[in-house]
């Protein structure tokens, strides 16, 4: 008889007859002398979740749930993608959470073809110890309740993913944490495992066994539990009349599981391709080296080996304090993608509390602030960081709030509705231009922002808001860099901008650039005081703007000292 048949004949009496120690290990024997992975270390190398919020996932893995931030990167795929990897005190493969940072990005929604749960392992006479604090930190908790013999504490993350805290005695780090104000003998000690959501339950455990070297260990109803030589466990549930799952902030992106080396991910490369179970790629992750395929429930999974490990680039001793860039990525400066990135604060230390206002927007502050604040206004297509590199070669000193327009144009933002290429809703202008100045007085009143020495900079269709804004809106703007503008709005109110000073950059060769001079006129026509300049090129910026607006402040600062 087959050793697959085999297995399943006595998997079938197990979970009629319920599961033996002699069963479990002879089940386990036949899965490595099928497979071929009796060398293997199976197990859990990480899971990767997806996270809206960077400073409240902190927070929450590094704060309250004490994990080391052990890692720093740039992302593999998208480098002005932060990516976060929390573990025990080396970044053990097998003790490790990450996150792909997608700062206010759109929620996902779990389903079958997703991990839905992320379990922790933690010592059994740890469960009061973590339900007090929960209750401290004020997360709702459920439990303690008894899942396949274990207490298991039940909680969710800022993104209202499912973390269970395990009870599980034969898990232990070989490293435990214990840097943060979690005492050790609480600590988390690495993964426990996953819930692995499937139409497919029998297709998709097959898989797990066959490649990843996973034994079946107990059945509960709609779930089956496979269990690792690590001894980390992966649930795999039938979720046959389920929605299906989509990708977004607050899913699970996939499960990482473990290779010893590259011999071993080149075999289940190989057995992948010759069985033609699922498109897969190659791909060196510097930390380790891994394929990626999709199980047939459609769950994305990785294999990835134990080694260089996090210690390749920094010491144990740092681990987690500097943010690295993936090798041979398109764009290698270092400052322009830590002015992009999201910012955070470890926990306990001073960070800016967001608050809820009418637009997307975030800060960028540097080591050393100078005090000077600039409002950022994309053009079509950009979010609230676009500008953040360019300004921050004109002023390194100074603090950054990109906002992010709410109007849509195929999927991108932008201020508001275009109706052709020339011409434009007015009633959307007005609309948009009423809520940013309402954005911008809670933004002054929260973030204590002096209005008079704030400086606005506006690129294309952010630009023009700004420019329709000193109209609709009157002495909220004191000072704009308007970037590539044109008037949009087809009836101008009478507006005094007496002491409003205003720089406009146009482009010789910008389509656009026709209209600047209209604009120009207008402006000074109503108060303002307008320097004007044009660079050789289009409509897209570039260096040429940054000697032109650096010249303007620095003029600019001298009036005002004379004042």
């Amino acid at each position: 008889m087959h050793l697959y048949f085999l297995r399943n004949k006595i998997r079938e009496k197990a979970i009629g007859n319920g599961m033996t120690l002699a069963t479990t290990l002879i089940l386990s024997l036949l899965a490595s002398f099928q497979f071929g992975l009796s060398s293997m270390a199976s197990g859990i190398h990480h899971i990767t979740l997806i996270t809206r919020k960077v400073q409240a996932n902190v927070d929450f893995y590094a704060g309250f749930l004490g994990m080391r931030l052990v890692k720093q990167t740039a992302g593999f795929e998208d480098a002005t993608q932060l990516h976060l990897f929390y573990g025990d005190a080396e970044g053990t493969p097998g003790s490790l959470v990450t996150f792909l940072v997608w700062e206010d990005g759109a929620p996902g929604r779990a389903g079958y073809g997703q991990i839905n749960e992320v379990s922790l392992a933690i010592d059994p006479t740890s469960i009061g110890y973590w339900l007090t604090r929960a209750m401290r930190f004020g997360f709702r908790s459920e439990g303690p309740a008894d899942e396949f013999g274990e207490p298991v504490l039940r909680l969710k993350d800022p993104d209202n993913v499912i973390v269970k805290l395990a009870g599980a005695k034969d898990l232990k780090s070989p490293a435990a944490w214990d840097g943060g104000d979690v005492p050790i003998e609480h600590a988390v000690q690495r993964v426990r495992g996953a819930t692995m959501l499937t139409e497919k339950p029998a297709e998709s455990r097959h898989f797990i066994e066959r490649h990843f070297g996973y034994s079946f260990q107990a059945n509960r109803g709609t779930i089956d539990r496979l269990v690792s030589q690590s001894g980390d466990i992966i649930d795999v549930r039938d979720a046959r009349g389920f929605w299906s799952g989509a990708p977004g902030t607050g899913t699970v992106d996939h499960v990482a599981f473990r290779a010893d080396d590259d011999e071993a991910v080149f075999a289940v490369h190989k057995a992948l391709e010759k069985e033609n179970a699922s498109a897969t790629n190659l791909h060196d992750r510097k930390y380790f080296r891994s394929l990626y395929a999709r199980e047939p429930g459609g769950t994305l999974i990785e294999l990835a080996t134990n080694q260089p490990g996090m210690m390749v680039d920094e010491p144990k001793a740092t681990l987690g304090t500097k943010l690295f860039v993936p090798p041979k990525d398109s764009i290698t400066n270092l400052s322009d993608l830590k002015v992009v990135l999201p910012q955070f604060s470890m926990p306990g230390k001073p960070r800016i509390n967001y608050r809820d206002l009418p637009f997307v927007h975030r800060f960028y502050t540097p080591p050393d602030p100078d005090g000077s604040v600039f409002v950022l206004l994309h053009g079509s297509g950009g979010n609230e960081t676009t500008l953040m590199p360019l300004l921050n070669k004109v002023a390194p000193r100074a603090t950054l709030l990109g906002v992010r327009g709410r109007a849509t144009e195929e999927g991108f933002p932008r201020w508001y509705k275009r109706i052709t290429p020339f011409s434009f809703d007015q009633d959307d202008i007005k609309n948009e231009a009423e809520a940013f100045a309402a954005f911008i007085e809670g933004a002054v009143k929260s973030y204590g922002l002096d209005p008079k020495k704030v400086v606005y900079v506006g690129y294309s269709n952010g630009a023009n808001l700004l420019n329709s804004l000193l109209y609709l809106h009157p002495n909220l703007v004191h000072k704009a860099v308007l970037l590539r503008s044109m008037p949009v709005l087809t009836a101008y109110p009478h507006a005094d901008l007496k002491g409003t000073d205003l720089l406009v950059i146009s482009g010789k060769m910008d389509a656009y650039g026709k209209y600047a001079s209209e604009l120009e006129e207008r402006l000074k026509t109503s108060g303002a005081t307008v320097d004007s300049d044009v660079i050789p090129g289009g409509h897209d910026l570039g260096d040429a703007d940054v000697p032109i607006i650096q010249k303007w402040l620095l003029q600019e600062n001298k009036v005002q000292k004379t004042q």
